[in-house]
């Protein structure tokens, strides 16, 4: 068991019996009172956020958590098949563990997985993504008011709000976190 004091922002604890992620830890020293670590943290699994306040001699448990770089090889049910870059190895892991994010996952990227004892425990996919446009309306002649959006549809199935000049065929960036039209990109 470790102490409070060994904790480092971005561990990840067994916390009451969950695994919750170190977001922010500070020592405080109040007055004439006991100095004490204050920490927000994470549930991993339903994203809740907790305070608590640790005595600096109070024992906790740090999880071993190993974290590696996945090609993401194909969906297969609830579960999203991912090889391990250096050895092969395929793992199933939860589509729920990426979040919304999960819709602009293409077969090929690289995702990052989290693993605590053989449990994948988190996901996640890079910042953004460079997907084609299967579908879309085409630009009406004449409309060029600035900052005009239309509805598009993406290879990977999601529907993102692009500008109006963007056509079927076009490859565009698109930010993983909110789904937002990020710029076109050339050839």
């Amino acid at each position: 068991m470790a102490k409070a004091s060994d904790i480092k922002n971005g561990n990840i604890l067994r916390f009451n019996g969950e695994l919750v992620q170190v977001e922010e830890f500070l020592h405080r020293t109040p007055g004439n009172l006991r100095a004490f670590y204050q920490a927000r943290m994470r549930n991993i699994k339903s994203g809740k956020l907790v305070e608590y306040r640790f005595r600096t001699d109070e024992e906790v448990d740090i999880a071993r958590v190993e974290t590696n770089d996945y090609q993401y090889l194909y969906e297969d049910g609830s579960d999203l098949v991912v090889m391990d870059n250096t050895t092969y190895d395929q793992h199933n892991v939860p589509k729920s563990l990426f979040g919304t994010a999960v819709k602009f996952l293409k077969e090929g990227m690289n995702v990052i997985v989290a693993f605590e004892s053989d449990m994948p425990i988190m996901g996640q996919i890079p910042g953004s993504a460079e997907l084609e446009i299967t579908y879309t309306e085409p630009a009406v002649k004449g409309d060029t008011s600035t900052g005009a959006m239309k509805n598009a549809t993406v290879e990977t199935g999601a529907e993102i709000k692009v500008p109006l000049f963007i056509n079927i065929g076009d490859k565009v960036k698109v930010d993983t976190a909110s789904g937002a039209y990020v710029e076109r990109v050339k050839g």
